[in-house]
């Protein structure tokens, strides 16, 4: 929130709105847009609400969601998070920080021997998806395609089509999984 009171002022003189008039809209004093603008005060949440409505912006944008993404582009590997497990015991771990202007989404997927991807990739969406075998080999389907591949394998496909990819290796396999926000 360093810089929350930058992004309240540019956010307000982009859109041609004075201090006294957002002020005035939101039921406070000048002074007080004023001192939150130069970082003296820090608005309760209710007010930061108020201010995020009458600038047309969200909470999250005016204290720096976004901007924390990209000053910690780097996701370390104890830093990876747990999405879901589903019941065949595979896993996925997103890979990225959270950002609402991502295009796109970076999982890794950890298959458990003979275990699939059902529930964890979902089917039926509009969009692309890629995957890379990192580790293993897999029979997939992709529509009524059939396919085998296997550790340094790429494949990209649409993903409004029904598809499924199963773990043939004995143990464990893994698949670095990017989908593209349309998802």
């Amino acid at each position: 929130m360093d810089f929350m009171g930058d992004r309240i002022k540019k956010r307000r003189e982009s859109l041609n709105i004075q201090a006294t008039e957002l002020a005035n809209s939101i039921g406070v004093s000048a002074s007080l847009i004023s001192q939150i603008e130069r970082a003296k005060a820090y608005p309760s949440i209710l007010t930061l609400k108020k201010i995020a409505d009458a600038l047309h912006i969200t909470v999250g944008e005016l204290i720096g969601e976004q901007s924390s993404l990209n000053s910690h582009p780097v996701v370390r590997q104890s830093q990876k998070k747990f999405v879901k497990k589903n019941k065949g015991g595979t896993r996925s771990y997103l890979l990225s920080h959270h950002d609402q202007s991502k295009l796109m989404d970076p999982f890794l997927l950890v298959f458990k021997e003979n275990g699939d991807s059902t529930d964890i990739m979902t089917t039926r969406n509009p969009g692309q998806e890629y995957l890379y075998v990192l580790e293993g080999t897999f029979d997939v389907i992709v529509g009524s395609a059939s396919y085998t591949i296997k550790a340094g394998d790429s494949f990209y496909f649409t993903s409004d089509e029904n598809h499924l990819f199963t773990n043939t290796n004995k143990g464990t396999s893994q698949l670095l999984w990017i989908v593209n926000q349309n998802n």
